[in-house]
């Protein structure tokens, strides 16, 4: 069973060659791209279900021994970041079948797509900083051409932004792992975990912990390294778009997440009290920026980083309630905000236009994709008894009981001012009359349109039922804590599995 630990990057990277072979064939790339998302599903379910009733699972690839070789590493984190890796990537295929014009498909969207995915769970699986940084790789490389298939003006603007920062932060990466195993001699997690709880080794690691905080500040666009996210997210084509906004910052989240609980842990009330600064400095900036917005995809890239402040909030409060909530937010906010773009795609495919002046009258002409938005803004804005409501109760919980009342009273405005922005869409795309002489793409036709809306709805589906079966969630997440700030078993998995 310790194979299902090698799917995730087995089964989109397989998927992908085979996707490769067949270009040409539209119908077939569709079939084979479809079954590789479902195979990733299903396996990311089982490899979840596994983990959980046999504790964190660990394969050493080559029958090296940790921590010479490359180690995978399969813990209840790692395990969700996949399955939600899963989720995302099935309904976006789905999506793009339709939304993914004939010529970018004929470039090769589907294979760098798995690929996209292949990077992703990569990054979630890896044991092994510079493993963790060749997929890293991978991922800017897949993404980047991803962004500019189809060489529009706008998407290469966007994509020479998010291209130049993220080689800068991939620089700083690379500088800290330098620094890191110059002074420990290893770069597997759990070993690093154990030589620095035996000997912290002063200034040059709190140097390199810099250097991590900034390379994956910047990859989860955390303030002040935000700015290259709405230059870049609003520019390919929506379901791109979709897929970046509910994985890619959510890979530097996870990177800080694991950093910070297992093996950067020294220094903790000085660095978990910059992580709590810097998360309500982002939620503030990311929200007066999507209040600030006009254009539909515009807002929604602000509001990744508004939300992206919640998930590190749970990081500086640092207790297991705490990050409990961060894995709750991360757990919501991939599938609401995901689903918030492919909404978005779905408005731009009937309207024409992202720009919210020249939207109005969906809901007149089409009331079930209003209910559709509703759904995912309203989880969004933290309205009871949607899944964003519990993720934003459980932090806000959290934050009082460590009675930092100051972050509380941020969450709490914070999320008052997303409601404003999450209604400005709806009066001005949904409400409102259309305006006069509006001129609009031909409808769908309806087996198209039911393309669009499946995945939509899938997703809505899913907010739904973790706002209502909250507490099974809850506990997942609560476990999933618990994991993060006992590093010793993590520690135990990896080494011990290797003697």
């Amino acid at each position: 069973m310790k194979m299902l630990l090698v799917l995730p990057v087995i089964i989109p990277f397989f998927t992908a060659i085979l996707l490769l072979f067949t270009l040409r064939w539209r119908y077939t790339q569709y079939f084979i791209s479809t079954l590789g998302s479902i195979s990733l599903l299903v396996s990311s379910i089982q490899l979840l279900l596994y983990i959980r009733h046999e504790g964190i699972q660990v394969i050493q690839i080559g029958n090296w021994v940790a921590p010479f070789g490359i180690s995978l590493v399969g813990d209840l984190l790692s395990a969700i970041m996949v399955l939600l890796t899963a989720i995302v990537g099935l309904a976006v295929n789905i999506y793009s079948i339709m939304a993914i014009d004939l010529r970018r498909q004929a470039y090769g969207y589907f294979p760098l797509f798995n690929l996209l995915l292949m990077g992703v769970c990569g990054a979630f699986m890896t044991g092994d900083l510079f493993n963790l940084y060749v997929w890293f790789e991978v991922m800017l490389m897949s993404s980047f051409v991803l962004m500019i298939l189809g060489g529009e003006r706008a998407q290469m603007e966007g994509a020479v932004n998010y291209v130049t920062i993220n080689l800068i932060a991939s620089a700083l990466f690379l500088t800290g792992l330098g620094i890191l195993y110059g002074q420990t001699g290893t770069l597997n997690m759990a070993d690093l975990a154990y030589k620095l709880r035996v000997d912290n080794q002063g200034e040059m690691i709190a140097s390199s912990a810099m250097l991590f905080l900034i390379a994956f500040g910047i990859k989860a666009a955390v303030f002040p390294l935000f700015f290259w996210l709405p230059a870049s997210y609003h520019t390919p084509p929506a379901a791109v778009s979709a897929l970046f906004a509910g994985l890619l910052t959510k890979v530097g989240v996870y990177a800080l997440l694991r950093s910070f609980t297992l093996f950067f842990v020294h220094d903790a009330e000085f660095m978990h009290m910059l992580i709590l600064i810097i998360a309500a400095l982002t939620m503030v900036t990311g929200v007066l920026g999507a209040a600030s917005q006009f254009e539909f995809r515009r807002i929604l890239s602000f509001h990744i980083i508004s939300q992206i402040g919640y998930m590190i909030m749970g990081l500086g409060l640092f207790t297991p309630l705490a990050i409990a909530g961060s894995v709750f937010y991360i757990i919501h906010h991939i599938i609401v905000k995901t689903n918030l773009f492919l909404v978005s795609g779905i408005v731009h495919r009937l309207k024409g236009s992202y720009d919210l002046k020249k939207l109005g009258g969906v809901y007149k002409s089409f009331p079930f994709l209003s209910l559709l938005f509703v759904i995912p803004a309203f989880s969004l804005a933290g309205i009871p008894p949607l899944s964003g409501f519990w993720a934003k109760f459980i932090l806000i919980k959290a934050g009082l009981d460590m009675q930092n009342y100051w972050i509380v009273v941020v969450a709490l405005l914070v999320s008052i001012l997303t409601l404003y922005s999450m209604t400005k869409i709806w009066n001005e795309v949904f409400w409102k009359k259309s305006p006069e002489g509006e001129k609009t793409p031909p409808v769908p036709r309806k087996r198209a349109l039911a393309i669009y809306i499946c995945p939509v709805c899938l997703l809505a589906l899913l907010t739904v039922i973790i706002g209502l079966a909250v507490e099974p969630v809850f506990v997942l997440a609560q476990q999933t804590a618990e994991q993060l700030l006992n590093p010793t078993q993590y520690i135990i998995a990896v080494l011990g599995a290797s003697q």
